[in-house]
């Protein structure tokens, strides 16, 4: 303290409070630093034709998934197909970060591979024979990830919002009860709970873990879309009802860099009661144990059993919260769109999909500039 500043507080009786809060200013620690931003804005959709990654190009994308390879019948993915589309890419300094490992999420009455989430053997050992050759395939070809599902149900929505505030635009609705009313029919799955679809993804990863960690190729799994309460259509998912329980009790199961995530942040928010504050913890949780692969961004209004899927600016969740969390937990993976709004205008889906790049790209900036990188 300087000589003037002292006579002043001593006028006042104060010395002592005053050196005593000086000295806890200089015992508080300083705040954490912002860690590095290691991630990047990729896409899952067009594949690698030279339209798309012209496309992709011009707005800044330079990480894709490319979908897949040519399939072989009775065999796995064509290595000569999957070259030629590494190759396509780095025409235009792209990087082929990810594939779609062929357990979608159309549903198991749409799926190449039923019996595998069906529990049939030995058909479902044949299937998994053609997914580990297709592990081999993707580690051939310098692919560092396969995206997959592992789903009964497709992908469920009960229809379209239009939002004359953004023109016109609709976007992609759940509403549980209106889903009650439609009264659509079990699969042929039957019944199936959720300890019974765990034993199914268990037989599943038991197998191709070991490949995958040979050909060092992650495995991220994306949680089914929305989750949904216990039974519905006779099926429970595997991260319903509660979706942070269903997320923690799949991270556990492997204690393997190979097994991991396809984190979409809107598929885990329609299972949340408020998206905002409660992704956050989520991330943290599996951001901390690296199990974060890849990133959706997709942004809803809503959340557990009544959502629409929108704009990344004007759901409900703060996206800059998330791009901070996933730099903080040093996420390095791509950041993705997956899902956008629609309009019957002609080419208003990739204007859609414009829009998010850009808006992904202010994002990771934002988080970047904060870091001081």
């Amino acid at each position: 303290m300087k000589r003037h500043q002292f006579v002043k507080v001593l006028a006042t009786g104060s010395v002592g409070a005053a050196v005593l809060g000086e000295n806890e200013a200089s015992a508080k620690p300083a705040a954490a630093e912002p860690k590095k931003v290691l991630m990047k804005v990729g896409c899952q959709s067009g594949g690698t034709t030279v339209e798309n990654l012209e496309f992709k190009a011009r707005h800044g994308v330079y990480n894709i998934d490319g979908g897949a390879p040519k399939v072989i019948e009775g065999k796995g993915w064509d290595l000569d197909d999957s070259m030629r589309k590494r190759e396509a890419c780095e025409k235009y300094g792209i990087a082929l970060d990810a594939y779609h490992w062929p357990l979608a999420s159309s549903g198991i009455d749409k799926a190449i591979f039923p019996n595998v989430m069906l529990g049939k053997s030995p058909q479902r050992d044949r299937e998994i024979e053609q997914l580990q050759q297709m592990i081999m395939v993707a580690g051939k070809t310098g692919v560092p990830l396969l995206n997959y599902n592992t789903t009964i149900l497709p992908v469920l929505r009960t229809g379209r919002t239009t939002d004359p505030k953004r023109g016109n635009a609709t976007y992609s609705t759940w509403n549980y009860e209106e889903a009650l009313k439609q009264n659509h029919p079990k699969t042929i799955a039957g019944d199936v709970n959720i300890d019974m679809m765990f034993e199914r993804i268990t037989y599943l990863l038991d197998r191709c873990l070991p490949v995958a960690k040979e050909y060092k190729v992650k495995l991220g799994n994306h949680i089914a879309d929305p989750p949904t309460p216990v039974g519905y259509r006779g099926i429970t998912r595997w991260n319903s009802p509660d979706v942070f329980a269903g997320i923690k009790r799949f991270a556990q199961l492997y204690d393997s860099p190979w097994h991991g995530f396809n984190f979409c942040i809107g598929s885990i928010a329609e299972g949340l009661k408020d998206p905002k504050t409660e992704i956050l913890p989520i991330i943290k949780w599996v951001g901390a144990r690296k199990q974060i692969f890849n990133i959706h961004l997709r942004n809803i209004k809503g959340g557990w059993n009544n959502f629409q899927e929108v704009y990344p600016d004007n759901g409900d969740m703060n996206f800059l919260q998330c791009v901070r969390a996933l730099r903080d937990v040093g996420f390095d993976g791509m950041v993705m769109p997956d899902h956008v709004p629609h309009h019957e205008a002609p080419g208003s889906t990739n204007e859609a999909f414009a829009f998010s790049y850009g808006y992904i790209k202010g994002l990771i900036q934002a988080a970047s500039d904060e870091a001081g990188a």
